[in-house]
């Protein structure tokens, strides 16, 4: 696992710091943001979505593929419209989320209805709306983020997130005796844990230096940066284990193995996921969008 996560680690960094400075480009050259990162976090999305799918069939759930893939993307495209995309203000953006749930919901309802049978109709519904709010909504988050900051500002709270994955994973294997929680993730332990999160204060306090170079006006204090890194690793810590309660409740141990060391695009973007609104309301606290 580790041969493969070094491997694959570093050009997954690499790919996502070119498609943020392409991203970047055109923006600069058309001023449309997301532009390549709206198709990114949409083709996760739905990559994670068919995994989903996997642990829904698993628990015997029996979700449609093709609308758990249509609510995911519904979610995360009505989640992610801006002020200046709603023709300036003249729709309202909760409006627009709350209709796209509301037909996701009837979507699911009438489809899994349709053979006059209410069996499994709840259920099948249910984890369609999950996949709505977890894939689709969260994710949208990202979205608004690259649309109102910098690309470089998503990319180091992604990085930040991230490096509490590293740290917890090199901590545990050096250090770790203690199970976090045994019978939801019996390769976690406290000192990884806390090996993870104080690796994220520090990346985040190193990162929060550069912030201005990223968009913000000005380097966050130390002891800001160093707070925002602890608080953004310990709540993809989190989202680690709600993928992993998901994966429990269905019997399964991966999603799939995509990617080799990490599991499947899920297993990338747990973390991510959680982090995401919690990001976005911290950075607009400390640098309101202009």
């Amino acid at each position: 696992m580790l041969r493969h996560r070094l491997l694959l680690g570093p050009p997954l960094i690499a790919a996502l710091i070119a498609l943020i400075w392409v991203d970047e480009y055109i923006e600069a050259q058309t001023s449309w943001s997301g532009v390549v990162f709206f198709p990114l976090i949409l083709f996760l999305a739905l990559a994670a979505a068919l995994e989903l799918q996997t642990i829904f069939r698993a628990a015997g759930i029996a979700t449609s593929r093709l609308i758990t893939c249509a609510a995911v993307a519904a979610g995360l495209t009505a989640s992610s419209l801006t002020e200046s995309d709603l023709a300036h203000g003249v729709f309202s953006g909760v409006a627009v989320v709350c209709s796209a749930g509301a037909l996701v919901f009837l979507l699911a309802i009438v489809y899994h209805a349709r053979k006059q049978n209410p069996q499994g109709v709840v259920a099948a519904a249910s984890g369609t709306l999950l996949a709505f709010v977890y894939l689709g909504l969260l994710g949208g988050f990202l979205v608004v983020m690259r649309k109102e900051y910098s690309g470089w500002l998503v990319m180091g709270v992604l990085l930040t997130t991230k490096a509490c994955d590293i740290g917890a994973y090199f901590t545990g294997r050096a250090i770790g005796r203690n199970k976090l929680i045994e019978w939801l993730s019996p390769g976690k332990t406290w000192e990884g844990l806390y090996g993870g999160v104080l690796f994220a204060g520090l990346v985040g306090l190193v990162m929060g230096r550069f912030a201005h170079h990223a968009g913000l006006t000005e380097p966050l204090p130390y002891a800001a940066g160093f707070g925002m890194g602890v608080l953004f690793g310990f709540t993809g810590q989190f989202g680690d284990l709600v993928a992993s309660l998901f994966k429990r409740d269905a019997g399964i141990k991966d999603a799939s193995k995509t990617l080799p060391g990490f599991g499947g695009i899920l297993d990338l973007i747990d973390s991510p996921l959680l982090v995401a609104p919690l990001a976005y309301w911290v950075l607009i606290f400390f640098s309101p969008p202009v």
